[in-house]
Parts: structure tokens; C-alpha cells; sequence
């Protein structure tokens, strides 16, 4: 059997994109279900009503899988980068939590956050009531 390459969902990516516009599709034929169902609503065919109904349920627990697919395929592409790293880029403006401890402080005077000034213990009690 030849494997043929651009056969939809060769790839993840491929069937994120078909789930992402089967998504749109479902989303757009629930609105049209649901104007019919607003038009049928004081029609003398309740039977009609229902089945618009039934079908507009069954849209909506459609849509929710759609999502929950889309979400999944999403966390497997990222996974597939983070076991194979696809990830080339690197963000450089997350400080390393290691240079933040090795940062030089002076002993004679207290960080910043526990100087008298901004800290509220001290200037509750020096506040008169």
C-alpha cells in the first residue's frame, strides 16, 4: 500500500483543521435549526416543533464534541512538539528563576517588599484609630 503525502488527516494538523471546520459548519446549521425552531413555535404542527427540537439538541451535543475534539487534537500537537522538539523558538522574556535568587542584596537594609513603608503590620500600628 503507497502512502500518498496531502491525504487529509496524514497529519495531526490536518485533522485539526477538518474538525475546526466541521465545527463552523455544525455551529452555523444550529443557528439555521434554531430560527426554524423560533418560526415553528405557534405553528398548529407541534410534531414539527419536535423533531426541529430534537434535531437542535442533538446539534448542540455535536457542537460540544467538536470542541472537545478540536481541544484534544490541539494538546496532542503540542505534546507531539514537546516529545519531538518541533519547538525551535525559545522565549527570552521569561526571567530564569535562577538569576532571580542569585540577584545581589545588600545585608544592612531589608528587601523592598518588608521595608517599614509597605508594610502593613507596621502601618497599621503606627496609623492612630
Amino acid at each position: 500500500m503507497s502512502c500518498k503525502a496531502g491525504r487529509p488527516f496524514d497529519s495531526i494538523e490536518s485533522a485539526h483543521e477538518f474538525v475546526v471546520l466541521l465545527a463552523e459548519t455544525v455551529r452555523e446549521a444550529k443557528r439555521d435549526v434554531e430560527a426554524d425552531v423560533q418560526r415553528e413555535s405557534g405553528s398548529q404542527f407541534p410534531r414539527r416543533l419536535d423533531a426541529l427540537r430534537t434535531a437542535l439538541y442533538s446539534m448542540e451535543r455535536l457542537e460540544l464534541h467538536m470542541n472537545k475534539s478540536r481541544r484534544i487534537l490541539n494538546d496532542l500537537r503540542s505534546l507531539r512538539r514537546l516529545l519531538f522538539e518541533e519547538r525551535t523558538a525559545k522565549p527570552n522574556s521569561i526571567p530564569d528563576a535562577k538569576t532571580e535568587t542569585l540577584l545581589p542584596t545588600s545585608p544592612s537594609s531589608p528587601p523592598p517588599e518588608m521595608s517599614p513603608s509597605t508594610d502593613m503590620l507596621s502601618y497599621s500600628a503606627d496609623r492612630p484609630q
